[in-house]
This record gives C-alpha cells, structure tokens and sequence, in this order.
C-alpha cells in the first residue's frame, strides 16, 4: 500500500479529461478501507459509490442455504455502486473489502450529477458497466468449466493487478468462499503452485513470483476481462 493517495490512482477518474477531473475531485472523500469490511448489505439502498485507489472488493451473492460465491471484482480501475446511475436501486449481493488500502468516496447525489452532464464520466461510467457485465459472465464460465488451480491464478491475476505488490493478505478459506470450492481443492491447488515456484503461501499470504509463468497456467478468463477493460477505457 502506498503512503501517497491520489484520485488518480483510480484508472477511471484518471482517464477523465484535467476539466472533468478537477470538477469532480473536490468531491471526492478519502475513506481507508480494511479487510472484512462490508461496503454495502444485500439490499440496501446505495448512499456513496466508491472509487478503489489501491485495494480492491469483492462482489458476494449469500444463497439461502448458507453458500457464498463471489460474482465480480472490483479494484482501481472501477467503481463500486453501478446500481446508482443504473437503476438506483439496491443491490442483490453484498460488497466486502478483501484488501488493506484506500478508495475515494461520492455520494449518489453528486455522482448523478456528473452523470446528467452526459460528460466523459457518464460515457466512462457506461463503458466499465460493460466490463463489470463481462467480467461477471466470464466468471460464470470460469466456475463451470475451469479447473480449481486455472480458477486460482485467474483471482490471483485480477488481484495484483490492483495492488501496489505482488503479496496478498488473504486466507485460503477466504478465496474458497469467493470461489465457491471446497478449501481442500484451495489447498491442493496453491500447493501445486508454489512446487511450480509460481506462487509462495505463509499463513494468510500469497506472493506471486511468477507473473507470467501464473498467466501460462491461468485459464482464459484472466486475459478476456483485461482485454475488454483495456480497449473500453481506450474508447
């Protein structure tokens, strides 16, 4: 985590032209962000959207027998509360931080009007919806047919992407819950990946130590959501 915060951190709000830029950082609030945390309840009306600078959320969905999977994730190159300027509802899933960091909160209010001005924002804010939809489905293929460990490196990618390390702070059990698996087949995959020397596991810690050689063994989940993200934001 860096100790230097700055909006621009955010690849949306940093891709926005310096007028748009300037305008909407005087409503921008610094909240810290800690591990657990939960951003939002399933079904509670949306307040603030959030703008992660160097953490990232999880985006769970709570079945009524007790099971939890993750269905998106959300780190500095995306908002967290699309539900505002899409429907203005509340959401059907919970948000929870998963990594120590910062993220730059709006309230609804303001962030609506940015949106009415049918400016850069709006169109940015549309274009990442479109890759929030992506990501979404793409992990819906991910958890049907890839493996436990292809399944494994797709997270960890998506998660140091966000990061400002190659070290994650997160337990076993934890990405089991996200992934919908057993923490056994967690296990068995991480083991795998550290023989390989891709990846070194301590209690509650993953480093990554082989970026491409993890790309190599990750599915294609990984490469279609970052490819999608990286010529919409172009656009």
């Amino acid at each position: 985590m860096t100790d230097i915060h700055d909006p621009q951190q955010n690849k949306l709000l940093k891709a926005l032209p310096i007028a748009d830029y300037e305008r909407i950082f005087t409503h921008l609030e610094l909240i810290q962000m800690s591990p657990g945390e939960i951003l939002y309840h399933s079904g509670e009306k949306l307040q603030y959207v959030y703008f992660p600078a160097d953490c990232f959320m999880s985006l769970l969905y709570d079945t009524e027998d007790g099971a939890t999977t993750e269905i998106a994730s959300i780190g500095n190159d995306g908002i967290v509360g699309v539900a505002i300027f899409m429907t203005g509802a509340a959401m059907p899933y919970r948000v929870i931080v998963q990594s120590t960091g910062y993220a730059y909160r709006m309230s609804q209010n303001l962030l609506m009007e940015e949106f009415r001005r049918h400016g850069p924002l709006y169109h940015k804010l549309l274009s990442y919806t479109q890759v929030l939809i992506t990501q979404t489905a793409q992990m819906a293929v991910c958890n049907r047919f890839h493996k436990v460990d292809q399944q494994l490196c797709r997270f960890l990618l998506l998660s140091i992407d966000w990061l400002p390390t190659n070290e994650l702070s997160i337990t076993q059990e934890l990405i089991s819950n996200m992934l919908g698996v057993r923490r056994e087949g967690i296990t068995e995959a991480a083991g795998k990946l550290q023989q390989e020397g891709l990846i070194h596991c301590r209690r509650g810690h993953i480093a990554v130590l082989d970026r491409e050689g993890l790309e190599a063994r990750s599915c294609e989940c990984y490469q279609v959501v970052k490819t999608e993200f990286e010529r919409l934001l172009a656009a």
